[in-house]
Protein backbone atom coordinates (compact mmCIF):
# COMPACT_ATOMS: atom_id res chain seq x y z
CA UNK A 1 0.00 0.00 0.00
CA UNK A 2 1.01 3.04 -0.84
CA UNK A 3 1.17 6.02 2.13
CA UNK A 4 -0.74 9.15 0.25
CA UNK A 5 0.69 10.90 3.05
CA UNK A 6 4.33 10.90 2.48
CA UNK A 7 4.41 9.78 -1.00
CA UNK A 8 4.66 13.35 -2.77
CA UNK A 9 7.10 13.79 -0.30
CA UNK A 10 9.38 10.14 -1.54
CA UNK A 11 8.90 11.58 -5.66
CA UNK A 12 9.94 14.58 -4.78
CA UNK A 13 13.28 13.51 -3.14
CA UNK A 14 13.99 10.73 -6.10
CA UNK A 15 13.30 13.85 -8.73
CA UNK A 16 15.85 16.46 -6.64
CA UNK A 17 18.81 13.55 -6.56
CA UNK A 18 18.31 12.68 -10.23
CA UNK A 19 18.33 16.53 -10.83
CA UNK A 20 21.69 16.88 -9.16
CA UNK A 21 22.83 13.55 -10.25
CA UNK A 22 22.15 15.24 -13.92
CA UNK A 23 23.48 18.80 -13.00
CA UNK A 24 26.55 16.95 -11.40
CA UNK A 25 27.59 14.91 -14.53
CA UNK A 26 27.16 17.82 -16.48
CA UNK A 27 28.72 20.57 -14.72
CA UNK A 28 31.49 19.37 -12.28
CA UNK A 29 32.38 16.49 -14.68
CA UNK A 30 31.95 17.47 -18.19
CA UNK A 31 32.36 20.96 -18.00
CA UNK A 32 34.80 21.43 -14.38
CA UNK A 33 36.90 18.10 -14.65
CA UNK A 34 37.07 17.46 -18.48
CA UNK A 35 36.33 20.60 -20.05
CA UNK A 36 34.05 20.79 -22.76
CA UNK A 37 36.73 20.14 -25.57
CA UNK A 38 38.17 17.41 -23.60
CA UNK A 39 34.62 15.68 -23.56
CA UNK A 40 34.02 16.41 -26.97
CA UNK A 41 37.45 14.42 -27.56
CA UNK A 42 36.59 11.87 -25.31
CA UNK A 43 32.96 10.88 -27.20
CA UNK A 44 35.51 10.76 -30.67
CA UNK A 45 37.77 8.55 -29.18
CA UNK A 46 34.84 5.99 -28.66
CA UNK A 47 33.39 6.65 -31.53
CA UNK A 48 30.87 9.19 -31.08
CA UNK A 49 30.58 12.40 -33.42
CA UNK A 50 32.11 15.42 -31.20
CA UNK A 51 29.23 17.14 -31.34
CA UNK A 52 27.09 14.39 -28.78
CA UNK A 53 29.34 15.88 -26.06
CA UNK A 54 28.10 19.77 -25.96
CA UNK A 55 24.38 17.86 -26.72
CA UNK A 56 25.08 15.53 -23.92
CA UNK A 57 26.25 18.42 -21.70
CA UNK A 58 23.20 20.71 -22.53
CA UNK A 59 20.63 17.73 -22.30
CA UNK A 60 22.04 16.79 -18.82
CA UNK A 61 22.40 20.72 -17.66
CA UNK A 62 19.11 21.73 -18.99
CA UNK A 63 17.46 18.39 -18.04
CA UNK A 64 19.05 18.42 -14.35
CA UNK A 65 17.78 21.92 -13.63
CA UNK A 66 14.56 21.32 -14.90
CA UNK A 67 14.12 18.37 -12.62
CA UNK A 68 14.90 19.95 -9.46
CA UNK A 69 13.05 22.76 -10.16
CA UNK A 70 9.93 20.16 -10.85
CA UNK A 71 8.96 21.55 -14.35
CA UNK A 72 7.12 18.66 -16.60
CA UNK A 73 9.20 16.10 -14.53
CA UNK A 74 7.59 13.37 -16.05
CA UNK A 75 8.83 14.57 -20.14
CA UNK A 76 12.23 15.57 -18.63
CA UNK A 77 13.11 11.93 -17.28
CA UNK A 78 12.24 9.87 -20.41
CA UNK A 79 13.65 12.59 -22.63
CA UNK A 80 16.96 12.02 -20.95
CA UNK A 81 16.49 8.16 -21.04
CA UNK A 82 18.48 8.10 -24.50
CA UNK A 83 21.55 10.23 -22.97
CA UNK A 84 21.87 7.29 -20.23
CA UNK A 85 21.08 4.54 -23.41
CA UNK A 86 24.09 5.95 -24.56
CA UNK A 87 26.00 6.28 -21.49
CA UNK A 88 24.86 2.76 -21.15
CA UNK A 89 27.03 1.49 -24.77
CA UNK A 90 29.82 3.05 -23.21
CA UNK A 91 29.89 1.27 -20.61
CA UNK A 92 28.42 -2.26 -21.25
CA UNK A 93 31.54 -4.13 -21.92
CA UNK A 94 33.30 -3.03 -18.93
CA UNK A 95 31.84 -5.42 -16.51
CA UNK A 96 29.28 -4.69 -13.34
CA UNK A 97 31.29 -2.78 -11.02
CA UNK A 98 31.39 0.96 -12.30
CA UNK A 99 34.78 1.17 -10.10
CA UNK A 100 36.22 -1.26 -13.24
CA UNK A 101 38.68 0.74 -15.65
CA UNK A 102 36.13 2.95 -17.59
CA UNK A 103 33.21 2.26 -15.70
CA UNK A 104 30.89 -0.89 -15.02
CA UNK A 105 27.36 -0.83 -16.59
CA UNK A 106 25.20 -1.12 -13.53
CA UNK A 107 24.96 2.91 -12.90
CA UNK A 108 23.49 3.73 -16.13
CA UNK A 109 20.89 1.23 -16.06
CA UNK A 110 20.10 1.97 -12.30
CA UNK A 111 19.59 5.44 -13.46
CA UNK A 112 17.44 4.40 -16.24
CA UNK A 113 15.36 2.74 -14.09
CA UNK A 114 15.21 5.55 -11.76
CA UNK A 115 14.26 8.13 -14.83
CA UNK A 116 11.52 5.37 -15.41
CA UNK A 117 10.40 5.80 -12.13
CA UNK A 118 10.11 9.13 -12.15
CA UNK A 119 8.29 9.48 -15.01
CA UNK A 120 5.87 6.77 -13.33
CA UNK A 121 5.46 8.82 -10.10
CA UNK A 122 5.35 12.26 -11.11
CA UNK A 123 6.24 15.39 -9.96
CA UNK A 124 5.56 14.87 -6.27
CA UNK A 125 6.20 17.67 -3.79
CA UNK A 126 7.85 21.18 -4.50
CA UNK A 127 7.24 21.40 -8.08
CA UNK A 128 7.12 24.45 -9.76
CA UNK A 129 5.25 23.34 -12.84
CA UNK A 130 3.74 19.92 -12.74
CA UNK A 131 3.31 17.62 -15.40
CA UNK A 132 -0.55 17.58 -16.49
CA UNK A 133 -2.16 14.40 -15.12
CA UNK A 134 -3.30 12.30 -17.90
CA UNK A 135 -6.56 11.20 -17.98
CA UNK A 136 -8.54 8.70 -20.16
CA UNK A 137 -11.13 9.96 -22.38
CA UNK A 138 -14.81 9.42 -21.68
CA UNK A 139 -16.46 6.86 -23.75
CA UNK A 140 -20.25 7.36 -24.84
CA UNK A 141 -22.29 4.11 -25.74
Amino acid sequence: MIDDRTAPLGAFVLRAALGVMYLAHSVILKYLEFSLPGTAEFFRSIGFPGWTAYATFAAELIGGALLLAGVWSRAVAIALIPVLVGALTVHAGNGWVFSNPNGGWEYPVFLIVISLVVALLGDGAYALKPTPQWRPRARFA
